[in-house]
């Protein structure tokens, strides 16, 4: 397999991860810059002096800003990856068969190229067969960590102007403020991951591997 695979350019092999990453750094370095101003200038409206770029990046306001995005990024993948294993919809393209088994659903078998947890086995294997699910649990509550921090401290700096004392974090977190936050992220992702699912039935796009062929009839489940 590897053999195989040297006949394609780092660049062909990697393509779909090398531009989402280069949009995903462009875009977080334009929401830094951007943010950054809009902080500055309601520092200076309260009569505060302006911060560096370096301390708005350590600041509340940047991150629960961004962790706020992630959070909810990666519980829907967690959700996704989880409930796809047991969960059907007819006709779509990102369900698995009502009837027939899956290649996702064998049992793993050791072999020449297989990852090494597999031939290891044991609680290794256990482990790693749950890997994708367990990374994206990990990195949502990592992340929601992050953005009540974030989201806490800019609460604080708020308080600070208004006058107000602050607040505790357990106060903070109780607050439906951070709440809000929360779930106004929350309930877009779980609309796209609706979205996709139901009309991967009816729509079409030929050459994504999202879509069904143009010609499978609109109740064939599976791609």
């Amino acid at each position: 397999m590897m053999t195989s695979l040297k006949k394609y350019s780092f660049w062909y092999r990697n393509g779909l991860t090398l531009v989402f990453m280069t949009l995903f750094i462009f875009a977080l370095g334009a929401q830094a810059l951007t943010g950054f101003h809009v902080h500055n200038q309601d520092l200076k409206e309260a009569g505060y002096p302006a911060i560096a770029l370096g301390t708005y990046l350590r600041s509340g306001h940047f991150l629960s800003a961004t962790f706020e995005n992630f959070e909810s990024e990666f519980l829907q993948m967690a959700l996704y990856v989880l409930l796809t294993i047991k969960l059907r919809q007819v006709g779509s393209a990102e369900s698995k068969s009502l009837s027939e088994k899956e290649e996702v659903d064998r049992l793993p078998q050791k072999g020449r190229h297989v990852p090494w947890p597999v031939k290891k086995g044991g609680w290794i294997l256990k482990l790693y067969q749950n890997s994708l699910s367990i990374c994206f649990v990990a990195l949502f509550l990592t992340c929601w960590c992050l953005h009540g921090y974030g989201s806490w401290q800019e609460n604080n700096i708020e308080q600070q102007i208004k006058g107000l004392p602050r607040q505790s974090i357990l106060d903070y977190l109780c607050n439906a403020h951070f709440w809000f936050e929360s779930f106004q992220n929350w309930q877009s992702e779980f609309l796209s991951v609706a979205s996709i699912v139901f009309f991967t039935i009816y729509l079409r796009q030929k050459g994504s591997p999202e879509s069904k062929p143009v010609d499978a009839p609109h109740f064939e489940t599976g791609k």
